[in-house]
């Protein structure tokens, strides 16, 4: 691939609940991607409704590829699961990934006890289906790391929208995570980020938008989208002084790896 990959956004809208609507929402945006440079994104699923919208999205025809996982988030770890496990065993051909899922002890909007759960699960979900493993991680690097020696790491994990320290960046890489960077990246208080953004080696490095959430800058406060996945590479490779051309291929590449998807 010779251009972007967003490596995790969301083009589904949750509080449409017609069909039609979300598949043209989808559609602009991608055509928008497109022009800007894109072509390949990865649609991520939070919930059971997300994910079969996700994977909905996969069949609209235009000149993005487009792939999809399914997930449950942990702001939803107390929602039923089964839902989305019958999803993922569809063997639907543009699924290629588990979650987003994984802690988040920031917000905490569902009991600890209750993610780890449900994150459990999940790992144990790309194990049995051997497909990537998409993981949330906020606030929650030490349980994060206990679930996974658990469990047993992914072969293909990649750690999404990474917002940790050095330490939590190396120790991801220790355990054979790839590392995924966002919008994040470029704000102002993200200092510490960028520090241990320059250490991710560049055969374990992915961007993307998380879209619509986590616009960069200067587009930071409004809608996110995958056509500003290259502002996040373009941020990177300055950030690593590192050719923009050679992170747009390397990151393209890393993904395609990550979800076994065509090079």
């Amino acid at each position: 691939m010779s251009n972007w990959t967003d490596a995790h956004c969301h083009l589904q809208d949750r509080y449409l609940s017609n069909d039609e609507q979300v598949a043209i929402n989808a559609r602009e945006a991608l055509q928008r991607a497109f022009e800007a440079g894109v072509d390949r994104v990865v649609v991520i699923g939070t919930d059971a409704q997300t994910s079969a919208e996700a994977l909905a999205i996969t069949e609209l025809e235009g000149p993005v590829e487009i792939y999809a996982t399914v997930g449950l988030h942990p702001h939803d770890a107390l929602d039923d699961i089964e839902p989305t496990l019958s999803l993922a065993r569809t063997g639907h051909p543009r699924l290629v990934g588990i979650g987003e899922c994984g802690l988040d002890y920031y917000y905490e909007h569902s009991p600890r006890s209750a993610q780890r759960q449900a994150f459990a699960t999940q790992i144990g979900l790309a194990h049995e289906l051997d497909l990537a493993l998409v993981i949330h991680a906020r606030d929650a690097f030490d349980d994060l790391f206990d679930v996974l020696g658990s469990e047993g790491v992914p072969p293909r994990t990649v750690i999404h929208c990474f917002t940790g320290t050095q330490d939590d960046a190396m120790a991801c890489l220790a355990l054979g995570c790839d590392i995924s960077l966002s919008g994040v990246v470029t704000f102002k208080n993200a200092e510490t980020l960028r520090e241990a953004a320059r250490l991710v080696p560049l055969d374990r490095l992915h961007v993307e938008t998380d879209s619509p959430f986590l616009a960069p800058v200067p587009h930071r406060g409004r809608a996110n989208e995958p056509a500003f996945v290259s502002i996040v590479g373009e941020f990177v490779a300055q950030l690593r002084g590192e050719e923009v051309a050679a992170v747009r291929e390397a990151t393209a590449r890393n993904t395609a790896r990550l979800f076994h998807l065509p090079h």
